[in-house]
């Protein structure tokens, strides 16, 4: 364990470099040396936090209340993190907690006093200070009841994970570790405080943070916490579409959400949360006739992240609108599959009905209205590009390949290309081939005219002065026309464009 020396407690962050390292307990299964690793990337992490932190403890202490940093910021600063997220829990309850911040904070905010959480800053430090408690689901409520306690110790073992369940008394520096928590961190394991069932009872939406986790951290589940997650997976549905939506989120975006999308699928808790993406297992053919949808799906995710960029780039990781199209882009098949006369199979339009279907679970789950227009939207078109191999398109259809896309377009190249997943390297260097091709074009044409804002040559007012007509629906028929003229033959300008326009005039009496 990792304890106080004496007279450590000072108002710097080198208070924190006075910790000592002890032998990890013999009866750990986890390596010492992992531990000990584990434990100076710890010192390191705390050894930067600020002062205030410190000034904080004190001034709990001297109210006669504990305070302890908690949860992730602790996890984090064993994995060699410095957590911007600073979580304590405290004995005080939330009247008092918000009378103690006031006095140690420049401000201070109710962020949820009836969960007993109250948020404050201090110059550049931002905490989140919460009463010792426990939370359980009411029978028919899909929100958890909150109950005070009266332990640090107590409050961990409530806790999600064991690697969740750690703790740094201030401004003590005293380690808590009542689940043997760091043990697991250096196995990486994810596991229960309690029996999993009792604290998946307690709040089923642990068993989607148990898949989130897996991905956030790369840890496997313990096989009793999967077990229970199978048994248990229909009891996420009293929790709130939202709250299921924002672990799935952040599985999303997390370093490794392959990982957790099998743990969700292997468990059935995709079942549950994203049954199109479990349903693709159904496509497996055994006569082997195509791919394996759900591996397929798998690997577009993996590649499609690779094609991410920095920070600033044209797609910036993580981008959870392309992860999410990855995952859904092919949720159409199990719909549309056919087998065709002399052994074949077929998946006609199965983009057009996987759209439908991303748009209905997107909302579902309580997405915002944009995140599903752009998904859906990604599904739809991810098809678009196979053809272009086979004869090269018009300049036309080039430029209502971008149109279409809109400000997708580099979402959908990503996508496109990561779609390719065969293993014959010669069809895989043609299709990458044709697409640098595709992608040469529209560069082209973009120096050419300014693709992204393609209009007619004449606009509304314009039209309705050639035509001598007034606004209405007409107008709008006559600026598709002139739309699609420009999309066939580039800009033609104002004079043409009128003279096309009074012939497409006449012609309609």
């Amino acid at each position: 364990m990792i304890r106080a020396s004496p007279g450590c407690v000072g108002t710097t962050g080198a208070a924190w470099q006075s910790w000592a390292v002890l032998s990890p307990d013999s009866t750990s299964s986890a390596a010492p040396s992992r531990i000990v690793d584990l434990q100076r990337r710890a010192l390191a992490a705390f050894a930067s936090l600020p002062p205030a932190v410190l000034d904080l403890g004190r001034v709990f202490a001297d109210a006669g209340h504990e305070l302890a940093l908690v949860g992730g910021p602790v996890r984090d600063a064993f994995l060699g993190e410095v957590s911007h997220d600073l979580d304590f829990a405290t004995s005080a309850r939330p009247d008092e907690t918000e009378r103690l911040l006031d006095r140690w904070a420049d401000t201070s905010w109710d962020i949820g006093k009836e969960f007993g959480t109250i948020g404050a800053r201090k110059g550049d430090v931002v905490v989140e200070v919460t009463t010792y408690r426990t939370e359980a689901y009411e029978v028919g409520s899909r929100k958890p009841a909150v109950q005070y306690g009266d332990s640090l110790e107590g409050d961990l073992t409530r806790r999600d994970f064991t690697v969740n369940a750690m703790a740094v008394r201030v401004p003590s520096l005293e380690f808590v570790d009542p689940t043997g928590g760091l043990t697991d961190l250096a196995e990486h394991v994810l596991r229960t405080p309690a029996a999993p069932t009792q604290s998946f009872d307690d709040d089923p939406l642990r068993i989607m943070r148990a898949a989130r986790f897996t991905a956030q951290l790369g840890f496997d589940v313990a096989p009793e916490v999967m077990s229970a997650m199978t048994d248990m997976a229909a009891r996420l549905e009293i929790v709130s579409a939202e709250r299921v939506r924002a672990e799935l989120e952040r599985l999303l975006i997390s370093r490794w959400p392959r990982r957790g999308l099998e743990v969700m699928v292997y468990t059935g808790v995709a079942d549950v949360v994203l049954p199109e993406l479990a349903e693709l297992q159904a496509t497996v053919d055994e006569h082997r006739r195509h791919k394996d949808v759900y591996e397929h799906t798998l690997t577009v995710l993996d590649q499609a992240i690779a094609l991410e960029t920095e920070p600033g780039g044209a797609v910036p990781a993580p981008d959870l609108v392309l992860r999410l199209a990855a995952v859904m882009h092919d949720v159409g098949k199990p719909a549309t599959r056919r087998f065709e006369p002399g052994g074949g199979v077929s998946f006609h339009h199965h983009e057009l009905v996987g759209a439908k279907l991303t748009a209905r679970r997107l909302k579902a789950l309580r997405f915002d209205k944009q995140t599903v227009k752009d998904v859906s939207r990604l599904v739809e078109l991810h098809l678009r590009f196979h053809g272009y191999g086979d004869g090269e398109w018009t300049d036309s259809a080039v430029r209502r390949y971008v149109t279409d896309a809109g400000p997708l377009l580099e979402r959908l190249h990503r996508l496109t290309r990561a779609d390719c997943t065969t293993r014959n390297q010669r069809k895989a260097m043609r299709l990458s081939a044709a697409y640098d091709d595709l992608e040469d074009r529209i560069a082209q044409l973009r120096e050419q005219e300014e693709l992204k804002a393609i209009r007619p040559d004449l606009d509304g007012q314009q039209i309705m002065a050639a035509l001598g007509i007034q606004a209405g629906p007409v107008v709008g028929q006559a600026y598709r026309f002139l739309l699609d003229l420009r999309m066939e033959r580039g800009p033609i300008g104002e004079v043409a464009a009128r003279e096309a326009l009074l012939a497409w005039w006449a012609a309609r009496g």
